[in-house]
């Protein structure tokens, strides 16, 4: 998914102005990524930033976590002059950011430019038991649709006086059920 430059400032700069840090230098690195579109045409917002090869994780002073930290291959760094020589050392290089605040969820500029990690694809993470749940509720929801067919089928064989309709119909219904 391509979201617009324009787009990742406009909540960058709402970031800023609305979510508080328990570090400053959060936001000079936020600010930093306003004001330096090369970069920001390959940061790519993201949840799970710790799966990526080089992620960035920003945490709001309300939620229990460090402020920033970034993850490069696997190996975690916080210290904030660290974190600021890697962004702008390896500008061209993508760039994945979590943003973790009070109601993201509930934010349509966050969830507008949120886009799927690709080293954590959401889909791949869902358990065996839930997908065997779903496949379960449409396997049942299927087998009331036919069942509702073949009852609506049968109230018209009925109407219509077609006995062997009605006998072929009900002998479905039945195997059905079984």
């Amino acid at each position: 998914m391509f979201v617009n430059v324009a787009d990742k400032k406009e909540f960058l700069v709402w970031l800023v102005n609305n979510i508080s840090f328990s570090q400053r230098e959060v936001l000079w690195i936020l600010n930093y990524l306003i004001n330096h579109e090369a970069i920001l045409n390959n940061v790519h917002f993201i949840e799970k930033a710790e799966k990526a090869v080089r992620g960035i994780k920003v945490t709001a002073r309300e939620m229990e976590d460090e402020p920033i930290r970034l993850f490069l291959s696997g190996k975690e760094f916080t210290d904030t002059d660290q974190i600021f020589h890697e962004i702008r050392m390896n500008w061209k290089e993508a760039l994945y950011i979590e943003c973790v605040f009070e109601g993201s969820w509930q934010n349509s500029q966050y969830l507008s430019i949120l886009e799927d990690n690709p080293y954590a694809r959401w889909n791949e993470q869902v358990s065996e038991d839930v997908i065997e749940s779903i496949n379960d509720f449409f396997a049942q929801e299927e087998k009331q649709a036919k069942l509702n067919l073949l009852y609506s089928q049968i109230d018209l064989a009925l109407e219509d006086n077609n006995y062997e309709a009605f006998l072929e119909l009900t002998d479905e219904l039945n195997r059905l059920n079984k």
